[in-house]
């Protein structure tokens, strides 16, 4: 989910006194999504990809169900300058000592308490193995075999493996209306869409829903989750664009795909996990249930022995580890709530790899393995696509591999597969520095083993220099709110700015896509290839101008924005309100220094021009320090939206009224009496064009959603 959720303020706000500089400092540099995105989070990227055959020859087993005979292929070659051919197994004690190095290098770097890792090929388990501290306090080593993580979005992997199972029975059809299968009362409603949402869009999340998650999609205290079903009706998201047009990663459509399936087989959620997948499979570790007291009307909870076993989450503070509460994700359970072991996980990956049977157990059959190897219609050519859940990754050496990536508030995972090379790689780590570390795993193995050197860095182009009109500018994601408080954050923290510097390579700054870019093939194509990794960037240009681009994992899309939608707008025009603001409390101290003589209609004007000022100085005072306090992400996430902020949006809203009066009073100010009696002309200029500027401040905010503290 967060992974899917990144949501991490690192930077401290200076300045008290703007609005929008505040968010701006504390926002780009510090905050990631979604995304998150938490184990629902989605968005950091899913990590698995399959090789581009076709799906009958990556999945020979299934195709042997069908009745046809599978061909066999000549061995590949190795890669340049690879230790390995694809067909080479890895030595397990070269394995192990590789892995120790990478994981321990970056738990001390990264301060990370503790992480479980498990590593399997054709069909065997390589290595399975814990690092660090379960818990502290008292000390418990991780233990593989039996210390659980929560996993996040792999979880979703679960929740696909049941949909495809219920149209494997004919139960459900993926081309038809997620409706058919879902409860009067949670089923999607119109808004004003021709087309329904249907149960493939859920699966490469392009249903169109809108994103929300703070305040909501963790929770801290079991007195204040929601079962799946009340979640689901209550965080209701809004569409906001056709299902198809998008892609934009998203935990509620995982979750209702969660509650469709659980309503066609008639089961609780957490009942059909374990009848169908987790007991066949002897996964007596892993579980979507939660450690919390029984309740009627509720699943029963985690069993007594299991909770014991759980790892705690941790956070790093220059002070040290941190011990953070539980993390409750019940209510939007199919999206990121299992907890699990890298044993259970070594067991998984291989039922995976082997189309759903294991130790002579099928899970599922052959229509889902094919499913799973089939890619879902990709948003634009070069741009990774969904296999049915499971994301496409490109990895070192030009493999591709399958599978998903999650994270919390406090753990981060991940889970590639590379069916070309047998491979499984599984890693968990319990703080919120782990991230790096997750995503960095499996394709630091496959280049050790499989994909040689890296490739040099690509070349410039100086077409693309003489061309970066097309390219530059501002990119906010559609990943988000859009609307209210939260829409307003989500506008100064979810954007990348693009650069072209002089070496004709594209800069990406302000998110998760960040880095160097270049070329790959004429700038007019679109597509570029990152100066760090197998990673590709793909633009959709129209009119020989890019209107958006593809997140390198497939999972979100960034749309080009205008001025009045860029946080370097809001930052000035908050400091010229400061500063009309400061001036217009400055001249009423200097004016009751001395007598001055004005008209009923002057006084009546100077009074609501000075209220408005300390309004919009308070508004943002009480949102820089907000700001100031987002360094923990767990404290945003919980305590969403906080006093400050919705008294800093309602302060900010009565000044914005008040700016409505300001501008009819100008008139009458203008018609005032001789001019012994009223003010001047420099007065009455200063006042009207200070009127004006807080109206257009107050249009500004209400278009960015700054101005409704009730949506928070």
């Amino acid at each position: 989910m967060t992974n899917e959720w990144r949501f991490a303020v690192g930077a401290r706000v200076v300045s008290g006194f703007t609005l929008a500089a505040a968010l701006l400092l504390a926002g780009p540099a510090g905050w990631a999504q979604a995304p998150p995105t938490p184990g629902v989070a989605a968005a950091r990227p899913p990590t698995i990809s399959a090789p581009d055959t076709a799906s009958a020859a990556a999945h020979p087993a299934a195709t042997a169900h069908a009745g046809s005979t599978p061909t066999v292929a000549p061995p590949a070659p190795p890669r340049p300058g690879a230790r390995l051919a694809p067909g080479d197994p890895i030595p397990p004690a070269e394995l192990e000592a590789f892995v120790d190095g990478v994981v321990r290098q970056a738990m001390a770097h990264d301060h990370i308490a503790g992480a479980t890792v498990s590593i399997v090929q054709r069909g065997q388990v390589l290595l399975k193995k814990g690092y660090g501290a379960a818990s502290f306090a008292p000390y418990r080593p991780v233990d593989p075999d039996a210390t659980l993580f929560r996993i996040g979005s792999v979880s979703k992997t679960f929740t696909w493996i049941l949909v495809l199972k219920q149209v494997e029975a004919g139960h459900m059809r993926l081309d038809a209306p997620v409706n058919l299968y879902l409860p009067e009362a949670l089923r999607v409603r119109d808004q004003g869409f021709s087309r329904q949402v249907q149960v493939q869009n859920l699966m490469n999340h392009t249903a169109g829903f809108e994103d929300r998650s703070l305040g909501q999609l963790f929770e801290r205290d079991f007195g204040r989750l929601r079962t799946l079903q009340t979640y689901l009706r209550q965080e209701r998201p809004r569409r906001v664009r056709e299902p198809g047009a998008a892609v934009s990663y998203s935990n509620y459509g995982a979750a209702l795909a969660g509650a469709a399936v659980a309503e066609v087989a008639g089961k609780p959620y957490e009942s059909l996990v374990e009848s169908e997948i987790t007991g066949p499979l002897a996964l007596a570790h892993t579980t979507f249930r939660e450690p919390h007291p029984a309740k009627a009307g509720w699943p029963a909870p985690m069993p007594a022995a299991l909770a014991q076993q759980l790892a705690q989450g941790y956070r790093w503070t220059p002070a040290g580890y941190r011990l953070r509460p539980f993390e409750y994700i019940e209510q939007i359970g199919p999206a990121g709530a299992a907890s699990t072991t890298a044993a259970d996980m070594s067991r998984y990956m291989l039922a995976l790899m082997g189309n759903g049977s294991l130790d002579g157990v099928s899970i599922y059959g052959p229509a889902t393995a094919i499913a799973f190897s089939t890619p879902q219609p990709a948003p634009a050519p070069g741009v990774p696509a969904w296999r049915h859940g499971l994301a496409e990754i490109p990895l070192s050496g030009g493999f591709q591999g399958v599978g998903h990536s999650g994270g919390t508030l406090s753990f981060f995972s991940n889970m590639v597969l590379v069916p070309e090379l047998g491979l499984g790689v599984f890693i968990s780590t319990n703080t919120d520095t782990g991230a790096a570390l997750a995503d960095a795993l499996p394709e630091r193995v496959v280049q050790r083993f499989y994909a040689g050197p890296p490739p040099p860095p690509g070349h410039g182009s100086r077409a693309l220099t003489d061309d970066r009109r097309a390219f530059e500018g501002v990119y906010l994601t559609d990943r988000r709110p859009y609307g209210g408080i939260e829409g307003f954050v989500y506008r100064l923290i979810g954007a990348e700015t693009v650069r072209v510097g002089e070496d004709g390579k594209l800069l990406l700054t302000g998110g998760d896509v960040r880095g160097v870019w270049s070329p790959d093939g004429p700038p007019d194509r679109g597509q570029f290839r990152s100066d760090d990794g197998p990673q590709r960037l793909v633009f959709d240009r129209s009119g020989g101008r890019a209107r958006r681009f593809f997140a390198p994992w497939g999972g979100l899309t960034f749309e080009r924005v205008g001025f009045w939608s860029q946080a370097a707008a809001l930052v000035w025009a908050t400091v010229l309100v400061m500063v009309a603001a400061i001036s217009t409390l400055g001249g009423v101290a200097l004016r009751l220094r001395r007598d001055f003589r004005e008209t009923s209609s002057q006084r009546r004007a100077s009074l609501l021009q000075s209220s408005q000022s300390v309004l919009w100085i308070v508004a943002a005072s009480l949102f820089a320090g907000w700001a100031m306090n987002t360094g923990d992400v767990a404290q945003v996430m919980y305590d969403w939206p906080g006093w400050n902020l919705l008294l800093a949006s309602t302060c900010a809203l009565v000044a914005a009224l008040m700016s409505i009066g300001g501008v009819i009073l100008a008139p009458f100010i203008w018609r005032g009496g001789r001019r012994l009696d009223g003010w001047g002309p420099g007065r009455k200029v200063r006042y009207t064009t200070t009127a004006l500027i807080f109206l257009g401040y107050a249009i500004l905010l209400g278009f960015w959603g700054a101005l409704e503290p009730w949506s928070a």
